[in-house]
């Protein structure tokens, strides 16, 4: 049975995209550069912020990635407020718990995610956490689950990433584990093979 799951927070236990594509589209108006939320919404979702980034310095060469990266992350900040979880994540994680099992956080995100998990009350649910802070490489770099694995004593037999992109599920295969994608809007196209594809995270619960 698998019962030791390890979450991605962005686009998974919380619905952090609106924001996110906000405030990027507002970072680009801030250097005259006009896209649709859309468009943008699309690169994030299928790949990364880091990624989109790249992609419009390379559309506008006068762009400043620097100051791009500066004014989004201050502005993603004041549009994070009163962010949801998706529906059916506590309901999961309670499920993990009370089968004995474990939650575990590996986010790209810095304390503000920890922050959002205690002022939705799930953080108590969790095991332990790999942030932004710990300096660990990247998904779908595996240090972070490797480290979270051999910390908590975890059985990689019952062990697996859920996450909304296909970095996630590479991440997840590359430790070793089982990887389940939560493709929401069904925009993913992987050539990692999930475990598990879901559209809604209750679909988790093995009955």
């Amino acid at each position: 049975m698998v019962n030791n799951y390890f979450w991605d927070f962005d686009g998974t236990l919380f619905d952090t995209y609106p924001g996110m594509v906000n405030a990027f589209q507002k970072a680009l108006q801030l250097q005259n550069i006009s896209v649709a939320g859309e468009e943008i919404y699309q690169i994030m979702r299928e790949k990364s912020v880091r990624q989109a980034i790249q992609l419009y310095s390379n559309l506008n060469p006068s762009l400043n990635v620097d100051k791009l990266k500066e004014n989004y992350t201050n502005l993603e900040i004041k549009e994070q407020v009163n962010v949801k979880l998706f529906p059916g994540a506590k309901e999961v994680c309670e499920w993990v718990t009370n089968n004995g099992g474990h939650n575990f956080l590996l986010t790209h995100r810095n304390q503000s995610a920890i922050d959002m998990m205690n002022e939705k009350h799930v953080l108590n649910l969790f095991s332990d956490f790999v942030t932004a802070n710990q300096k660990f490489p990247r998904k779908p770099n595996p240090a972070s689950l490797n480290y979270l694995v051999e910390k908590n004593g975890v059985d990689l037999q019952t062990a697996a990433m859920i996450g909304d992109r296909e970095l996630d599920i590479a991440a997840g295969h590359n430790a070793g584990m089982k990887g389940y994608l939560f493709d929401f809007d069904q925009m993913i196209t992987t050539v990692e093979v999930p475990e598990k594809r879901v559209l809604k995270l209750i679909d988790l619960i093995e009955k």
